[in-house]
């Protein structure tokens, strides 16, 4: 028997006739994948895997991602602007650069096969948690060289592609860009960071929505944890500031590192 994704149900929970617990059980993953998200990266690398595991397919459960991402993006967002860690002018321009590769990424994810999008994800993270490892080019709060904003604003292109191809880890490239390239402290980094990827997710979501390849009522539960915990992220980043900051990085890392060896 298929569900109406097309797949076979391979447990007893049924899309579309969930139980309270099914729910309470995606709201409590999108609440640490929002805390995750916010204070460094790889929360998809929770959400994507058990949406995949539940049956959805590549496609399907990348754009119901997409859902509870733009909820906590905007949440996040909210947080770090009542507590005056906010730039919204330089945040628009640097999520501007994003954008021409976020929407041709969409276009491409609603494409490819689940094997590709795997090897791809798997490559992409490996080259991010290399990047993290090495020492900033830049020390924290200085100004950046021309050419190095010059190269900030190429590698956004490139980020806007891979965050609308697959999402999962972008924050980790997002991270590099910002506090290798422009010197960014690690607190504004993170205000940066869902802020562009809030502006360039509502082009790539539409891409996902108009081609069938969101789950709504999912994707809004998962997006009202996600959200709880970009509140909760927000509050520690500010009153924690970049030695915990780097704490969650470095648990980030080890998770990713994790994920490509056993999930991926």
């Amino acid at each position: 028997m298929e569900s109406r994704h097309g797949l076979p149900h391979r447990y007893p929970i049924r899309w579309g006739h969930a139980s309270l617990s099914f729910y309470a059980l995606i709201f409590g993953v999108g609440f640490f994948a929002g805390i995750i998200n916010v204070m460094a990266a790889g929360g998809s690398l929770v959400t994507l895997p058990i949406l995949m595991f539940m049956g959805l397919s590549a496609p399907l459960a990348n754009g119901t991602n997409r859902v509870a991402l733009i909820m906590q993006n905007i949440a996040a967002v909210e947080g770090f602007r009542r507590k005056q860690i906010w730039n919204p002018k330089a945040g628009a321009t640097l999520a501007l650069a994003t954008l021409p590769g976020a929407i041709a990424g969409a276009f491409v994810a609603i494409r490819v096969s689940d094997e590709v999008f795997r090897a791809i994800l798997a490559g992409v993270l490996i080259v991010a948690v290399i990047a993290m490892l090495r020492p900033p080019s830049l020390q924290a709060g200085r100004a950046p060289s021309t050419t190095k904003r010059r190269w900030a604003y190429v590698a956004l292109v490139g980020v806007g592609f891979y965050g609308g191809f697959i999402q999962a880890g972008v924050g980790l490239l997002l991270i590099a860009v910002l506090y290798q390239l422009l010197g960014v402290t690690l607190v504004w980094v993170n205000m940066y960071k869902v802020l562009i990827v809030g502006l360039y997710m509502i082009p790539a979501i539409a891409v996902f929505a108009f081609s069938g390849n969101i789950d709504w009522a999912t994707g809004f539960i998962l997006g009202l944890g996600t959200s709880a915990g970009a509140l909760v992220s927000t509050h520690i980043s500010v009153k924690g500031g970049e030695r915990v900051i780097r704490y969650f990085i470095a648990a980030a890392l080890i998770f990713m590192a994790l994920g490509l060896l056993f999930v991926f």
